[in-house]
């Protein structure tokens, strides 16, 4: 059963430099149990594309197509009915604790909050007894005395592990990681992991893994999804995107990882930069810095998402070396 389904997003803003179409058609599910993990360079509309479904983008944001959640349309939603959603049926890990959590608010009041706003507790001790369980189980030492302190005298890791704390309070049946676990060390790293998938166990929780750390949706995601330019331009299992990448983008990614057996070989960086969303290139939109470009398609035809291979789970938008799969 779909907990999420996004067809055709798109998200458009006005800027001095013109309409920046930051996503383009994106189109993904993700079930209950399920972990869909997000890839790609800053710029590409992560992050842009679920803050789009919970109506957490300005209000000059044209927001297009169709984001279900369970039986809720998502887009054009009102800010009542997305209210009853944030944070009880989705929860969101914010990418800078720096800046998600309010500086004069107590971390206990904040961890509280989401739980007495939508009844999930009956009274405030009731909050505040389940906020220090919700900081113990993310690991933070001393949660009770945790609650009565203020972000300022916290660490950014354990800032971070404070906003993963309310992400989880409301048990969400979806739960959307925007670079959850950058500011944590790798002990730390992998409890959050454990009970991310603890929380998957005991309620079917479907997750949208937003990162750049291609180590993390190796070992977590069941599925990748590779955006470049506010597109999708491959999807698939992780075995079938890591094991055998079709575009010539996720080869790139994929190259300019370190290699345990060849440790003293040179990485492979991808030439030139992202193009800005107001100057998006014609035809394919990773033309004009990719290596194998040749075909005059790629300059004014936007390739399709066609299968790979036959599996009917691996895609890939690219006219280049599908027919060699």
């Amino acid at each position: 059963m779909s907990v999420l389904e996004v067809r055709d997003l798109r998200v458009e803003l006005d800027t001095p430099r013109g309409t920046a179409h930051i996503v383009n058609g994106l189109d993904y599910t993700v079930d209950a149990g399920e972990t869909v993990a997000i890839v790609g360079e800053s710029g590409s509309g992560k992050s842009v594309s679920v803050m789009a479904l919970l109506g957490l983008l300005p209000g000059h944001a044209r927001v297009g197509g169709s984001a279900r959640f369970e039986d809720r349309e998502l887009v054009g939603a009102s800010e009542s009915e997305l209210r009853t959603v944030r944070g009880n049926g989705i929860g969101m890990v914010f990418q800078d604790p720096m800046t998600s959590l309010n500086p004069v608010l107590t971390i206990g009041r904040q961890v509280s909050e989401g739980l007495l706003a939508h009844r999930l507790v009956p009274s405030k001790k009731a909050a505040r007894e389940r906020a220090a369980d919700l900081l113990a189980d993310v690991g933070l030492p001393d949660p009770r005395g945790v609650l009565d302190r203020y972000p300022h005298q916290l660490s950014g890791g354990m800032r971070q592990r404070v906003v993963i704390a309310i992400a989880l309070a409301g048990n969400p049946r979806l739960l959307i990681a925007d670079e959850a676990t950058t500011a944590l060390d790798v002990t730390v790293q992998a409890q959050i992991l454990d009970l991310v998938a603890r929380l998957q166990d005991e309620h079917g929780t479907g997750v949208v893994w937003i990162t750049h750390d291609l180590g993390v949706v190796a070992g977590t995601a069941d599925r990748v999804l590779v955006m470049y330019g506010g597109r999708c331009v491959e999807d698939g299992t992780v075995q079938e995107v890591f094991d055998a990448p079709a575009h010539p983008y996720t080869r790139g990614l994929l190259g300019s990882l370190p290699s345990l057996e060849s440790p003293t070989e040179d990485l492979v960086a991808i030439p030139g930069t992202p193009p800005p969303p107001t100057d998006l290139p014609p035809g394919c939109v990773f033309h004009p810095r990719c290596p194998v470009r040749g075909d005059a398609r790629c300059a004014t035809e936007q390739p399709p998402l066609v299968p790979v291979g036959s599996s009917g789970t691996h895609r890939a938008a690219t006219f280049y070396g599908l027919e060699e799969r």
